[in-house]
C-alpha cells in the first residue's frame, strides 16, 4: 500500500452570488465551483432563474431542445436537485436544455463541497468533455429560497460573479500544473495531454514575454518501511522506496512499471529546471509534447533513449539533466522529488494537491476542465487590472516557434526543406511535400523523398558529390524510394565511398596490364605497343586489318590523282597563258624596229 506524507486538506474553491430581484430576497451568497465546465474566471454573468416543473434532478434529458426560456430573454441559469445521479451528468442535460449556468442546490445541511467527475467508466457518452457551460453548488436555505420564488411565478434574477475567484495582485501571474508523465490512465491522463498540447503556444508567449511564471509538477508517494521488500514497492519506487507511483496497466506482471513512470516524472522535471537556468523555461512544454508524440506508452518506446532524442532534439545539455536525476537505485534522497513531496501540502489559500491534472493559479487551485481558452482566461483573471498582455485582450496568437532551432525537427540545410509547421497551437514536426516530392518519416530526425522525380530534390537524401566535372549520384531514378551508390562506390547510399579495383584486384587482371584508380572507377594500360579492350579485359596487337590497308591505299591513291591532275593543269592550261603572253611581247617589239636578244627571249620564254 502506498500513503502520501501527509494527511489531506481539501480547499473548495467558491465563487459569488448576488440575488438581484425580487427584492425580499436582494443578499450575497456563495457558490462552490464545480471541478468540470468552464467558469467564468474574472467575468461575471447575469440572468434569470428557471426551476423545472418536471424532472427538477436533472438527472434525464428534458423534453425538447432549448426548452429552458427566461421571459426576459435574459440567459438561464438552471436550478437542479441533488441526488440520485452524477452532478456532471445534471449539468450536461441542462445544457442540452439550453442553459447557460446551472446552479445545483444541495439537499442536506452542510459546508459546500466541490462537485467532480464521475469515473470514466461511468462517462460512456463522453459528456464530461462536451461540458462548456459554469456550473456550481449551492447551500440547502439558498437553494430553497430561489425554487419557492419560482414557483410563485416570480421573476427571479441574480448574478454569477467570478472576478474576485482568482486573486490578481500584481502584474505577473505565477501558475504550475500537477501532471504525469504516464499517458495509459484514461480520460484523465488524455485531458493532461490535450491540454498541454493546445495551450503549449499561449504558454510560450506568456513565458517568453515575461508575463508569466510557470512550473511543472508531479505527485510521487512513498512506500511504508513494512513493505519496502514487497514486489508492489520495488516494481512502482525508486530510491529504495522514497518515491513511488502506480502501475500503469495495474498488472506488476507485465507492461511498465510504476517507477518507469517515476523515473520520467523526475527527467521532466530536470528539463524544466535545466532549461530555466539558461532562460528557455518554455522549452519545457515542448519536450513535454514531443514525448507524448514520439515516445508513447501505446507505441512501447517509453524509453530513457526515446527520452534522450527528445532531449538532444531540443537543443538541451543532456549530461546537466542527467546529473540533475541523479542514481534512480541509490539508497538516498533525490532533493528534485523530495522538494516535490515537500509541495504537494497545501499552505495558506491553496489546498493540498490530491487530484491529477490540478492547475494552480496564484496559489489557488483552478477548477473547471483543462481546456485551452478556459484556461487562458483563467490565467488573465490572474493579472491586477490594466496590466494584462495583448493576448488576454485578444483572440489573436501570431508565433513562428519554426524560427528558434528549426522547432526541434528534421531540416535539410542543403536545400533548406524542413519538417517544422507553424500552427496556431504551435509546431509540429511533420514531413513535407515539396513541389509535388513527398518526404516520409518520423519528422524529428529523418525525412525521406519517395516516389516518383524524388532525384530532383537533393538526390532524393542520398550521397552525391561533383569532382573533375563529373557527378555521381546514389538516387535512382527507376526506385521509387531507397538509395544505392552507383558503380565503382560502395557505402549504404546515404555516405559512399569510392572503390579503388586496383587495390581490390578486381579489375585489370591480363597479363601485362597495370591499373591505375581513379575517382568512380579506374584505367588500364598495356604494356609496349599492346591495345587495351575494356569489355574483354584483354590486350590486343596493333597490327593494320585488310580494312585499314584499303583505307590507307584508298586515302594515297586521292593524294596521287590530286597531284596529276595539278601537274596537268600547270602544263596546259598555264603553260599556254603564258606563251600567248610572250608572243604578244614579240609582235610588238617587231613594230618598233626594235632587236630584242635571243637569250633574253629564251628567258622569258622559259619563265
Amino acid at each position: 500500500m502506498l500513503l502520501s506524507s501527509a494527511h489531506s486538506r481539501f480547499i473548495v474553491e467558491k465563487g459569488s452570488i448576488s440575488v438581484i430581484s425580487p427584492e425580499h430576497l436582494q443578499s450575497k451568497h456563495d457558490s462552490a465551483i464545480a471541478n468540470f465546465g468552464v467558469p467564468n474566471y474574472g467575468g461575471t454573468m447575469t440572468g434569470a432563474v428557471v426551476y423545472p416543473k418536471r424532472g427538477s434532478s436533472g438527472c434525464n434529458p428534458f423534453e425538447g431542445d432549448l426548452a429552458f426560456k427566461s421571459k426576459s430573454f435574459r440567459p438561464v441559469i438552471l436550478v437542479v436537485d441533488r441526488g440520485d445521479c452524477y452532478f456532471a451528468l445534471k449539468v450536461w442535460n441542462g445544457q442540452k436544455a439550453g442553459a447557460a449556468a446551472v446552479l445545483v442546490a444541495d439537499s442536506i445541511d452542510e459546508p459546500l463541497i466541490t462537485m467532480d467527475t464521475p469515473e470514466e467508466s461511468r462517462d460512456s457518452e463522453g459528456y464530461i468533455e462536451k461540458i462548456n457551460i459554469p456550473s456550481a453548488l449551492i447551500n440547502r436555505a439558498f437553494g430553497d429560497a430561489l425554487k419557492k420564488a419560482v414557483e410563485k411565478d416570480e421573476d427571479v434574477m441574480v448574478k454569477l460573479d467570478w472576478t474576485e475567484s482568482m486573486p490578481h495582485p500584481d502584474e505577473r501571474v505565477e501558475y504550475e500544473l500537477w501532471t504525469n508523465s504516464n499517458d495509459e490512465c484514461g480520460m484523465r491522463c488524455d485531458e493532461q495531454m490535450n491540454f498541454v498540447k493546445n495551450f503549449k503556444g499561449h504558454a510560450q508567449i506568456l513565458e517568453r514575454g515575461g508575463y508569466t511564471q510557470f512550473t511543472p509538477h508531479y505527485i510521487t508517494w512513498y512506500c511504508p518501511e513494512a513493505f519496502l521488500l514487497s514486489k508492489q514497492c520495488k516494481s512502482q519506487c525508486i530510491n529504495h522506496g522514497r518515491y513511488c507511483a502506480p502501475d500503469p496497466e495495474e498488472n506488476f506482471s507485465e507492461g511498465y512499471d510504476g517507477k518507469d513512470v517515476v523515473v520520467e516524472n523526475l527527467r521532466q522535471l530536470c528539463v524544466h529546471r535545466v532549461a530555466n537556468e539558461s532562460n528557455r523555461s518554455w522549452v519545457w512544454w515542448d519536450y513535454v509534447t514531443d514525448f507524448h508524440i514520439r515516445c508513447s506508452m501505446k507505441n512501447k518506446r517509453y524509453s530513457k533513449e526515446c527520452a534522450e532524442d527528445v532531449i538532444k532534439s531540443l537543443d538541451l545539455p543532456l549530461e546537466n539533466i542527467k546529473k540533475c536525476i541523479g542514481d534512480p537505485d541509490a539508497d538516498v534522497e533525490n532533493q528534485v522529488l523530495k522538494t516535490e513531496q515537500e509541495l504537494q501540502i497545501g499552505r495558506g489559500s491553496r489546498g493540498d494537491v490530491t487530484i491529477l491534472p490540478t492547475l494552480v493559479i496564484n496559489d489557488v487551485q483552478y477548477r473547471g476542465k483543462l481546456e485551452r481558452t478556459a484556461i487562458l482566461k483563467a490565467v488573465c483573471a490572474g493579472f491586477k487590472e490594466s496590466t494584462e498582455p495583448r493576448i488576454c485582450l485578444s483572440g489573436d496568437l501570431e508565433t513562428n516557434e519554426c524560427l528558434e532551432r528549426n522547432g526541434g525537427c528534421w531540416q535539410d540545410v542543403r536545400s533548406n526543406i524542413s519538417a517544422c509547421k507553424d500552427t496556431f497551437r504551435g509546431r509540429i514536426c511533420e514531413c513535407p511535400v515539396v513541389d509535388g516530392v513527398q518526404y516520409r518519416g518520423d519528422g524529428y530526425s529523418s525525412c525521406q523523398a519517395v516516389g516518383p522525380a524524388r532525384c530532383v530534390m537533393n538526390h532524393g537524401g542520398c550521397w552525391s558529390d561533383t569532382r573533375d566535372g563529373h557527378t555521381f549520384s546514389a538516387c535512382l531514378e527507376s526506385e521509387l524510394k531507397g538509395c544505392r551508390c552507383p558503380p565503382g562506390f560502395h557505402g549504404d547510399g546515404y555516405t559512399c565511398e569510392d572503390i579503388d579495383e586496383c587495390a581490390k584486384g578486381t579489375a585489370c587482371r591480363c597479363d601485362g596490364c597495370t591499373c591505375k584508380n581513379k575517382w568512380g572507377g579506374f584505367d588500364c594500360k598495356c604494356r609496349g605497343n599492346l591495345l587495351y579492350l575494356a569489355q574483354q579485359d584483354t590486350c590486343i596487337g596493333r597490327n593494320s586489318s585488310r580494312f585499314a590497308w584499303f583505307l590507307t591505299l584508298m586515302v594515297l591513291s586521292g593524294m596521287a590523282a590530286l597531284g596529276t591532275a595539278g601537274y596537268i593543269f600547270y602544263k596546259y592550261r598555264l603553260r599556254s597563258y603564258m606563251d600567248s603572253e610572250i608572243m604578244a611581247i614579240m609582235s610588238h617589239v617587231r613594230r618598233g624596229r626594235a632587236e630584242v636578244p635571243t637569250c633574253e627571249v629564251e628567258k622569258l620564254s622559259l619563265e
